[in-house]
């Protein structure tokens, strides 16, 4: 074990196999305590802050920073798959196998035989193979997909676009907000934030238990 450590330390440059070997290590009886007592969901949030701080340096268009940041991410993808891996249930190899299958059977315009000239018909046949992937029947179906953790103001947008895109309209169009510009939008989203505020309402919450609802309502049609 002494001569995995001292390989492991001394290497100037380390590779995506590298990381798993150290994951798993940190992970044994002669590893960190800390990273032997973690399981799923004590390291849960850990993904979604390291997430964000990848978005973030996407936004500041910064390649040091993302460089970093998508090491954080993979670093939370070796330590999921590593507590899998102990219980026998995948390996990290399962996960790359997946996604290479998914990748090659949701690209036949590259593939197969299958042409599409458009990024407009290859999101629209990504969807469709999806929707046999998934074994999505109806716009229900399509509409619970959507990840019930994801914040609620993008989950209700993402639902309202898979609707209309699959010719369901949730809610009746407003003229007037038709109207509005990008910055009258986050106005009024401040305005209403301001307003919850003073009436002890959490919007997220809220907004979060009306998404549910609509996907209940059309499930029951």
């Amino acid at each position: 074990m002494e001569d995995i450590k001292a390989g492991l330390k001394n290497k100037n440059s380390y590779t995506f196999d590298d990381l798993c070997d150290i994951m798993a290590l940190l992970r044994s009886p002669q590893g960190c305590v800390w990273d032997r007592e973690q399981d799923h969901k004590s390291i849960r949030k850990n993904f979604i802050e390291e997430a964000y701080e990848v978005c973030e340096a996407i936004d500041e268009e910064n390649a040091v920073h993302l460089c970093e940041e998508l090491g954080d991410v993979m670093l939370q993808v070796v330590f999921h798959t590593q507590m899998e891996k102990e219980k026998g249930s995948f390996d990290i190899n399962d996960v790359v196998s997946g996604i290479c299958k998914k990748l090659i059977f949701r690209h036949p315009h590259v593939f197969g035989e299958l042409s599409i000239n458009t990024p407009e018909g290859v999101s629209d046949n990504w969807d469709a193979i999806k929707k046999i992937e998934k074994g999505q029947k109806n716009v229900g179906d399509v509409l619970e997909s959507v990840p019930k953790t994801l914040p609620s103001l993008m989950r209700a947008q993402k639902i309202n676009k898979k609707a209309e895109k699959n010719g369901l309209v949730l809610c009746e169009d407003d003229a007037g907000l038709d109207a509005l510009d990008k910055a009258e939008y986050a106005e009024i989203l401040m305005k209403i934030c301001k307003s919850a505020n003073k009436k002890g309402i959490d919007l997220e919450e809220l907004l979060e238990q009306k998404c549910t609802d609509e996907i209940k309502n059309i499930k029951k049609i």
